[in-house]
């Protein structure tokens, strides 16, 4: 293999040949939330008619595990590499920005799929919810992982140490995820919060994967694709242009 093939092909082995921290503890955390809150608020909480809580959380903690681990995955990489030093070697091959950005993002989306589907195997001892469009869960679950994976591209390259990381993740990923409809229905906050979550894109990848599992969502899911189609692209623009001008990797 060549090109962007042989680099996607080392950052598949790279997260690959850790899977026990990679897949299995992504896994294992989303039943621990299942668990928790599936026990906790099972007779509390009623959401589309006849689906059960239980049932409603599995697609959203899918689609987090997908989004979390799929920025986890480009940004590790090239922070990591930066500090080991080792991301001259890959500097100096002839590869274009693009096959940078297909390697990364391509990867990050294996490894976001991988762990979902974990995620979704597991969880089906707790209450496996029906494919109503299948189709429109795996187009989600793509453009979900391909997005964050940019994105991860963007945030590896801005970061210098893994504190830098960790605060990205922190303070931007994680509260964009637990505020996008993961464990409730947004019609269940009060105006003021609902007008807040239609500002969050992530929102719109979790409404229109769970969609594709009920045939019922927040929002139509034509809506969610066209937002976050956009959001893909102008994420995808941005993390291209840095690498065509070596953001903080090129002297």
């Amino acid at each position: 293999m060549t090109g962007w093939q042989t680099l996607f092909y080392k950052e598949i082995l790279r997260f690959w040949k850790v899977s026990f921290q990679t897949v299995a503890a992504p896994v294992l955390t989303a039943v621990l939330y299942m668990l928790i809150f599936g026990h906790v608020l099972e007779d509390h909480v009623k959401v589309y008619g006849q689906v059960s809580y239980t049932a409603f959380l599995v697609p959203g903690l899918v689609m987090m595990s997908v989004l979390q681990n799929a920025f986890a995955n480009s940004s590790s990489s090239l922070v990591q590499s930066k500090i080991m030093g080792s991301l001259v070697f890959v500097l100096l091959t002839p590869l274009s920005h693009w096959s940078w950005f297909f390697a990364y993002v391509g990867s990050s989306v294996v490894r976001g799929l991988l762990v979902g589907t974990g995620v979704l195997i597991a969880t089906t001892f707790f209450g496996m919810p029906a494919f109503v469009a299948p189709w429109w869960t795996l187009l989600f679950a793509v453009l979900g992982a391909a997005m964050l994976g940019a994105l991860g591209v963007i945030a590896g390259l801005w970061a210098d140490k893994f504190d830098q990381m960790a605060a990205f993740q922190n303070f931007i990923i994680m509260p964009m995820t637990f505020l996008s409809g993961v464990f409730y229905s947004i019609h269940s906050l009060p105006p003021f919060w609902q007008g807040v979550s239609h500002l969050n894109p992530f929102f719109y990848m979790i409404d229109g994967f769970r969609y594709g599992f009920f045939g019922v969502s927040d929002v139509s899911p034509w809506l969610s694709l066209g937002i976050v189609g956009t959001a893909l692209l102008l994420v995808s623009a941005i993390a291209v242009h840095l690498l065509r001008i070596g953001y903080k990797i090129r002297g």
